[in-house]
């Protein structure tokens, strides 16, 4: 994933009441399925401080059996 790919575009920002601002849904519903993903994946990453190409630490991962099956 290209980190350069989201950048803050200025020219777009606008006035707004808070019940526009929170309106996450019609935002997203205009995205398709990949463009969602790769956005949720850059936050990830962007949170942990890791990137695409770091590998899982198998030592850090758990298994448990859930309590109803």
């Amino acid at each position: 994933m290209d980190e350069n790919h989201y950048k803050l575009d200025r020219s777009s920002l606008k006035s707004m009441s808070f019940e526009e601002a929170d309106d996450h849904v019609s935002f997203w519903t205009d995205k398709t399925l990949t463009e969602r993903l790769n956005a949720a994946c850059f936050i990830i990453h962007q949170i942990f401080g890791t990137s695409p190409s770091d590998k899982v630490d198998i030592n850090y991962t758990d298994k448990r059996k859930q309590p109803n099956g």
